[in-house]
């Protein structure tokens, strides 16, 4: 008879010759309220590399329950042991099918052996049915009670098992409140050791985020143990998602409280009283308040021990946890309120070589950040250099992380030495420009390296977060910051220029990458010819376009926004009621080039259309600062599209032979004068494509006039001066888009 034995290597799948690949949720089950929102995950550390879309983390706080049948299957099947005796079995179907039954038999009485097993039978029987994707909620609600009923009093004895294990997290993802109260009830005063198990750290975090009343009081369990946890493989992680996901300002004190020594363990023990809770908000200052001198210090160092020993450990994986990262910062915290300087200075450098390896790991939360910029604005030119050494490995995943971006900030706010954030940092940014102007976090570093904190890219809340350092910088760096933002806008320049001549067409169809474009090339030092031939060899193409699929440049209102803005040779500030020239930026050569390049038949064209806007942008800085050869040759582009209609009723003490003149082109309507250049400005009104009003001046300008509609067409001015065209026309023509006359 050929030999038993259980193996490893799993039978082939029916459908296929392996194992089932992992199964995405592609629907929500039915499930509570909660559980039918995205669940919260932690922020990943910008030295982990990004995970694929369809692979799962280790740190995923569920279970992937749809291998698990593939998981009993192991556990089921015995197969053949493949030295088989003159491969009798082989040849004889009926040898292997007794064969098969007598495994089948062997594999029930190891079972029926184990302890519950009984129970977890009945268990697996009811929990494949309350598990399953597409059925009504009420009745998984009766499965999961029927399950509670089956596992109730037992929770704690069959939960370290993984099959278990799964089963009690089923009743705790799609219970009520009740029978998850009741399973967290059971568990009370095991918390511990289920955070420590490989199946049951799902569980315990489950509970942690689901059941707040019970949240507290599991947190406790993990008192005293708390640092010996964040250096253990799996329940590192049941903490890591409380503290920064879950808890509240008293239950992170919870945990908190271990990195402050047995001294502070020992005298402050809490029960959760509200003068507790208050004090508890208040983080290690509360914990200071009353202390002086020897017992402050022997604080302090029991906090920068054990801050240590995370640090001495940093391949267990607890120094990219935010708990750590709040530690620390509380630490620094209170050693600047030491009023011994040198005291101060010795304690900061001691902590900072203590961890000036890992300060990558730290930039992806809000209190590692901190953390690092405080390095950074307090450090020597030694220390700086070592945190640039560090962190440029990661410089490209650093600009995409809402948090991590602020180091690189600071860094590019303090740093004297230039040349070394121009190589190290900047030449890294730019190079990476191409992939983050695809993201908001992308651009703004971007946007740091030439307009750094400007209100158009920047909120008060970043900016106000940015300008934390500020007074450090006041004390530690020498040089200005005027003159350090222009020796890195210097440098980021060519670069940026580089990604604007190359890519710079297709970036300016995205909304985002429109205002990457705009400020490169407003800002940015340098040689700009190729970027602007790069930008306006696209409007030369036929309009409008030939190509439904993809339309002309100026008909995408981002890109015709970016054109005019450049024609304006800046932006518009309404504070000052006018564009503020970018001194960086020459639009009289942008409006030569686009001369050259786009053309009378494409210019003429995209009057007629979306662009009539722009063109108008053009037309004003070729009257203001074009050469009269260029005012001849643009003018004459636009003879031959005109013609004068009747001079409209003009007021008796205002000279009839300056009128305005309107003729229907396409769906714009142009309007010229006598002795200047005409302009392209889109019709208001719902009466048609073109439709043009008829208007009684009212008073002439240098350039334009007032204007009132006459008779016909009053009945329509109220939504015309509703329009935006109507208050573009105005600022066009009377240089106010606010002085609007009334009726």
């Amino acid at each position: 008879m050929p030999g038993l034995q259980s193996v490893s290597k799993k039978r082939p799948a029916v459908s296929q010759g392996g194992p089932k690949s992992k199964k995405q949720h592609s629907e929500n089950p039915s499930s509570t309220k909660f559980e039918e929102g995205k669940v919260q995950k932690r922020s990943r550390p910008v030295t982990q590399p990004i995970p694929a879309a369809n692979e799962l983390s280790d740190e995923d706080d569920e279970e992937e329950e749809d291998n698990f049948e593939d998981e009993e299957a192991d556990d089921q099947e015995i197969v053949p042991d493949e030295m088989m005796v003159d491969g009798a079995s082989s040849r004889d179907p009926n040898a292997a099918r007794e064969s098969h039954k007598v495994q089948r038999v062997l594999q029930e009485q190891r079972r029926a052996a184990k302890p519950h097993s009984q129970l977890l039978a009945d268990a697996k029987r009811v929990w494949s049915l309350a598990r399953q994707k597409s059925i009504p909620s009420a009745e998984r609600q009766k499965h999961v009670k029927e399950l509670m009923k089956v596992t109730q009093g037992k929770v704690k004895d069959i939960v370290l098992k993984h099959d278990a294990s799964r089963i009690i997290q089923t009743v705790v993802k799609y219970g009520g409140q009740k029978e998850r109260d009741q399973v967290a009830m059971e568990l009370k005063g095991h918390y511990k050791a289920l955070a420590q198990s490989k199946y049951s750290k799902f569980l315990v975090t489950k509970l942690i985020r689901l059941c707040p009343a019970h949240r507290a009081s599991i947190l406790l369990e993990f008192q005293s143990n708390v640092l010996r946890l964040l250096l253990h493989r799996e329940a590192s992680v049941v903490l890591a998602d409380s503290f920064e996901l879950y808890a509240n300002a008293y239950e992170r004190s919870i945990l908190l409280r271990d990195f402050y020594g047995k001294e502070v363990a020992l005298f402050s023990q809490t029960q959760g009283s509200e003068p507790e809770k208050a004090n508890a908000r208040k983080g290690f200052p509360g914990v200071l308040e009353g202390l002086e001198g020897e017992r402050r210090k022997r604080v302090l160092a029991a906090l920068k021990e054990n801050l240590t020993r995370i640090f001495n450990n940093s391949d267990k994986g607890a120094i990219t946890h935010a708990i750590v990262h709040r530690a620390l910062l509380e630490y620094l915290c209170a050693i600047n309120e030491t009023e011994d300087e040198s005291e101060r200075e010795r304690l900061r450098k001691e902590i900072f070589e203590s961890c000036q390896d890992v300060l990558a790991e730290m930039v992806h939360t809000k209190d590692g950040s901190r953390v690092v910029r405080d390095f950074i604005a307090y450090g020597t030119a030694k220390d700086r250099k070592q945190i640039i050494k560090v962190i440029k490995p990661h410089v490209e995943r650093m600009c995409t992380d809402d948090e991590a971006q602020l180091v690189l900030f600071t860094a590019l706010d303090v740093i004297d030495d230039t040349k070394l954030t121009a190589k190290s940092l900047v030449s890294d940014i730019t190079t990476h420009a191409p992939t983050l102007i695809n993201t908001p976090q992308g651009r703004r570093a971007l946007f740091y390296l030439l307009v750094p904190r400007s209100r158009r890219h920047f909120t008060p809340a970043q900016i106000a977060i940015v300008a934390e350092t500020d007074p450090i910088r006041g004390k530690t760096s020498k040089k200005s910051a005027d003159i350090r933002e222009g020796e890195i806008r210097g440098a980021a320049s060519e670069g940026l220029l580089k990604f604007v001549e190359d890519n710079g067409a297709e970036a300016a169809r995205d909304t985002g990458g429109s205002l990457v474009v705009l400020e490169i090339m407003l800002y940015a030092d340098g040689d700009k010819s190729s970027a602007m031939q790069s930008l306006l060899q696209p409007l030369a193409s036929i309009y409008p376009s030939e190509d439904a699929t993809k339309l002309h440049p100026i008909d995408l209102p981002h890109t015709s926004r970016m054109y005019k803005s450049l024609f304006q040779g800046g932006h518009f500030s309404h504070a000052s009621k006018s564009v503020i020239r970018s001194s960086s930026f020459s639009p009289s050569a942008f409006a030569s080039a686009f001369m050259s390049i786009v053309g009378k038949d494409s210019t003429v064209g995209m009057a007629g259309g979306e662009g009539a806007f722009v063109i108008a942008e053009f037309l004003q800085r070729i009257k203001e600062e074009g050469s009269a050869d260029e005012k001849q040759t643009v003018k004459g582009w636009f003879d031959g599209a005109m013609q004068k209609a009747s001079p409209i009723i003009c007021e008796d003490n205002l000279p009839a032979k300056a009128p305005l003149c309107t003729t229907a082109v396409g769906r714009t309507t142009v309007l010229g004068f006598e002795e200047f250049l005409p302009i392209g400005i889109t019709s208001p009104g719902s009466k048609g494509s073109g439709q043009a009003f008829k208007f009684k001046v009212l008073r002439s300008t240098g350039f334009g006039v007032y204007v009132l509609p006459d008779g016909s067409d009053r009945d329509n001015y109220s939504m015309f001066r509703g329009s935006a065209t109507y208050s573009y026309w105005l600022r066009i023509f009377t240089g106010s888009e606010h002085n609007r006359p009334g009726l």
